[in-house]
């Protein structure tokens, strides 16, 4: 062996790899940036589960009782509500997880051992963070129990072990029989229909790389002409994945579709402009395929599949990992594919996500005209 062959191939390949800035960002800077995604999202613990709380007691035991479910960080009380209705309105909006209902007479029962019926209603869209209120909620109570009975009864000899005084009632709605497929298949869909977008970077890289930019050089089309000509025929093309996947998912899976088709179908057009625009950022700053690829897995595919809510709550994730889903077009897809399957929501809930979807396309559209230039080298 010739060492003398290897050191000029090493110094060739450090060059390469000093000189074309993606290469080396992807060799240097890829693992870490992995690693802290997956730790972050495969870690998570949930936490700050939004919940409503519905007292018609209103007495100070109560309120007593209400202090100690939301303290510490795991039940956040987002609002205390007077009616049923407002319950329902807050879940459909998805603005909380869960809902505590105190029963009139909560502070009488609760003292002569009659009983203390505690309702909660959870969100089945969202399994994990309505079983983890129901469990908190629960726990909370007999802890609650045992310091406000326990001091009155057991000088009479009453012993905790036959004290059965909790009555958790659990009301599940949108998802009764709370199956993980009734929540997780409508959230893939948001993963599954963005994997064009690796199709349009590696496009665009690969006339990078085969020197067919040549041929645009002379054309008088502009640069947002030119990219927004590459994203359209990859969203009518994908358009035919928005009509086979829900009927997939309701022939094959079983899945209940409550909501507007043509809506669902008018959102899925706006998420995949978004996410094409993604894909379109990605190809304009890789020069070959493989560096496209693999940005694409990085930028694309693996935050959605972590950091868009379809496997963990948002609410549970660190506030910089939230603020980075809010700039996917995937997580704000998510809240719209799971609205309009489950619950069968319309625009007037979903109108916020269908914009942010529509402004992330517009922006990375944007950028990808600002740095892109019809030229080689």
């Amino acid at each position: 062996m010739n060492f003398r062959h290897v050191w000029a191939v090493m110094r060739k390949e450090f060059h390469h790899i000093i000189r074309d800035r993606a290469t080396l960002f992807l060799v240097l800077f890829t693992p870490t940036l992995l690693l802290l995604l997956m730790a972050y999202a495969l870690t998570v613990d949930i936490k700050h589960v939004p919940i409503a709380v519905l007292d018609y007691d209103a007495t100070q035991t109560s309120r007593a009782f209400v202090q100690q479910i939301t303290a510490g960080q795991d039940l956040d009380l987002y609002a205390m509500v007077y009616s049923i209705d407002e319950i329902d309105a807050l879940l459909v909006n998805g603005e909380i997880k869960a809902a505590l209902v105190i029963a009139p007479g909560f502070d009488r029962d609760l003292l002569s051992l009659r009983g203390m019926p505690l309702q909660v209603i959870i969100d089945g869209t969202e399994p994990n963070s309505g079983n983890f209120a129901v469990e908190h909620i629960s726990a909370r109570a007999e802890t609650f129990v045992d310091s406000a009975v326990l001091s009155q009864w057991q000088p009479a000899g009453v012993s905790s072990d036959s004290l059965s005084v909790l009555d958790v009632r659990v009301q599940t709605w949108f998802n009764p029989d709370l199956k993980p497929r009734n929540d997780l298949v409508p959230g893939l869909i948001s993963m599954v229909l963005g994997l064009p977008a690796l199709s349009v970077a590696l496009t665009l890289a690969h006339e990078r790389e085969h020197g067919t930019l040549e041929q645009l050089l002379a054309t008088p089309i502009k640069r947002a002409e030119l990219l927004l000509g590459k994203i359209f025929p990859y969203v009518v093309v994908g358009l035919l994945n928005v009509i086979l996947i829900p009927w997939l998912a309701i022939m094959w899976f079983k899945i209940s579709f409550n909501g507007n088709f043509a809506l669902f179908f008018g959102l899925s057009a706006i998420f995949m402009f978004g996410v094409l625009s993604m894909g379109i950022v990605v190809g304009v700053f890789m020069r070959t395929q493989a560096a496209a690829l693999a940005l694409s897995f990085l930028v694309i595919f693996f935050p959605g599949f972590f950091l868009t809510g379809i496997f963990f709550p948002l609410a549970s994730m660190p506030e910089e990992m939230r603020m980075e889903a809010m700039f996917l077009p995937g997580t704000h897809y998510a809240i719209v594919t799971r609205g309009i399957f489950l619950p069968g929501v319309g625009m007037e809930v979903l109108w916020p996500y269908a914009v942010m979807m529509a402004v992330l396309g517009l922006v990375y559209i944007a950028l990808a005209a600002l740095f892109f230039k019809k030229k080689l080298g």
